[in-house]
């Protein structure tokens, strides 16, 4: 039912018909409950190493670990993880190696990722 005037045949006015929906109060929608519709928060443990052998002096921040991730994702997040260290890095062998240390920045996008990164070694 809604608000429209219908004519009255008997009288020749117009009454406005009841809308019994202005009681009910808006509520907002709950968050969706299925996996489908969130996002994946659980997307396994990756290693976060700080690394200085075989490199010339030079610390290195790796990240290994990622299963069931593509190339090209993989990639994208080194990327992800370069610009907001502010430094140069690469993926070889499927691992991320980013210059410096910066696990605790790197901490931070993987976990925004929906991974979660574990400290590991030294």
């Amino acid at each position: 039912m809604s608000n429209k005037k219908k004519p009255n045949s008997s009288a020749g006015e117009e009454i406005e018909a009841p809308n019994y929906f202005d009681s009910v109060v808006a509520k907002e929608t709950p968050p969706p409950t299925s996996r489908r519709n969130r996002k994946n928060t659980t997307r396994g443990r990756l290693d976060v190493v700080r690394e200085s052998a075989h490199r010339g002096g030079k610390t290195v921040t790796v990240i290994s670990g990622f299963k069931g991730i593509g190339m090209p994702e993989i990639k994208e997040l080194a990327k992800k993880i370069q610009k907001s260290c502010g430094v140069g890095g690469s993926v070889k062998d499927g691992r991320i190696e980013i210059q410096g240390d910066n696990r605790e920045v790197v901490k931070r996008i993987l976990e925004e990722a929906g991974f979660n990164p574990v400290f590991a070694g030294g």
